[in-house]
């Protein structure tokens, strides 16, 4: 019989004590704080800061998370790309609902936030899809996202002769690959304090406008 191993967690815990968050040192409008934030974690020399959960749930209502990359921001909202027939993009077209979660925990930050997702046109997918490396341009025709594969092998395989295949010309768009962009109702900045006093300064739009609060940690 195989000895169950019991991990001691209770102890791993630290204090929180490099910053702090409140009404008056925030920006009015969040995606101006988003991107101080944003570029304060660039600064801070980050692996991927654009790194991003994004949870969706399915049709029975089993919710799922994983990690992608922003690609592209503004006021209209946050851009990621994933494959149309993956299980994310099973999940938006069942429900556009989505969270998004930044962790940039070297920062004692995170960033919450709660939207809509709609695809972006063909033509920003497509103007993107020209900017990857020709190598992640092949992988998008590679990779049926989420469906079971045989194994690596055959990835490596399917990857190879697309290679040969493109390598005198450019790698054509694939219909089956876009954007999505999420579109905030609401924006959570959360910053660790003492004594697990956290600041969270949350940002709801009502009425089209954007309405600052703070949060009990």
């Amino acid at each position: 019989m195989t000895e169950s191993v019991e991990l001691n967690l209770h102890d791993l815990r630290r204090r929180y004590l490099k910053d702090g968050l409140d009404e008056s040192n925030t920006d009015a409008n969040p995606f101006k704080q988003f991107e101080l934030w944003f570029k304060q974690a660039q600064e801070a020399d980050l692996l991927e800061p654009n790194a991003m959960v994004v949870a969706t749930v399915n049709a029975d209502l089993q919710p799922s998370t994983r990690t992608v990359l922003l690609k592209l921001f503004d006021e209209r909202g946050f851009v990621f790309f994933t494959n149309y027939t993956s299980q994310k993009a099973k999940d938006i077209a069942h429900n556009p609902k989505v969270a998004l979660q930044f962790n940039w925990l070297d920062l004692e930050r995170q960033v919450k936030i709660l939207g809509v997702a709609e695809k972006i046109s063909m033509t920003e997918s497509m103007k993107y899809f020209a900017s990857r490396p020709k190598g992640s341009q092949i992988g998008a025709w590679v990779s049926q996202q989420s469906e079971v594969v045989s194994s690596k092998q055959v990835l490596m395989a399917q990857f190879s002769k697309l290679k040969d295949k493109f390598k005198q010309g450019e790698v054509p768009f694939p219909d089956f690959w876009g954007g999505y962009r999420v579109v905030p109702s609401q924006i959570e900045f959360w910053q660790g304090g003492d004594n697990r006093l956290h600041d969270r300064i949350c940002y709801q739009r009502m009425d089209g406008q954007w309405q600052k609060s703070r949060l009990a940690p």
